[in-house]
């Protein structure tokens, strides 16, 4: 007898519910975090069979949040992320090794600031469930990856702000058998 296996399901990210959390290296003195959000992402996942998943998602960084409107402005401008050139960063991702049944690595290329980089992201597969309505069945993930921020051409003030800058993930996809693998930005 042949075994059956389903094919990956198709989500949608809830822009709600998942959130980037970063933080950056300020004089030694702190690190002070950062937060933006995903104006949307599709995600293919198969729970049986991680290698067959693929995600793409848009982040909206005019959603900076660092705490201090005049500090947002800043970080916006072309010396750091540049948002005026380049609203959304995007990322896309290339393959997905499985550590064991809860752990894994996210492999994919980040375009930030017209700049395209390999990136690696260590994840949590949290759990598959429905919501507690039972109106949505839900996919969460936690991940982290830690990114140079030279390798984006982001050079500016780099005697007080640091270099490396960790990056936290929380998403939380939608089965949406809709959801559509669209490669444009919004």
């Amino acid at each position: 007898m042949t075994a059956v296996r389903a094919a990956a399901d198709n989500y949608r990210f809830d822009t709600t519910h998942s959130q980037i959390v970063f933080s950056i290296d300020h004089n030694g003195f702190s690190r002070p975090f950062g937060r933006l959000h995903i104006a949307q992402g599709w995600l293919h996942f198969d729970p049986a069979d991680w290698s067959q998943s693929a995600t793409e998602l848009d982040i909206d960084l005019t959603s900076l949040d660092m705490g201090d409107a005049e500090w947002n402005a800043a970080v916006l401008k072309p010396a750091f992320l540049d948002a005026q050139a380049s609203r959304y960063a995007h990322f896309a991702s290339t393959s997905v090794e499985r550590r064991d049944d809860t752990h894994g690595v996210l492999h994919g290329n980040l375009t930030l600031r017209g700049v395209t980089r390999p990136v690696s992201l260590d994840f949590t597969f949290n759990r598959r469930g429905s919501t507690i309505y039972g109106m949505h069945t839900v996919a969460g993930f936690s991940a982290n990856t830690l990114l140079n921020r030279d390798d984006f051409g982001i050079t500016s003030n780099a005697s007080s702000i640091g270099h490396s800058v960790s990056v936290w993930l929380e998403l939380e996809a939608i089965q949406d058998d809709k959801a559509q693998s669209n490669k444009e930005s919004p």
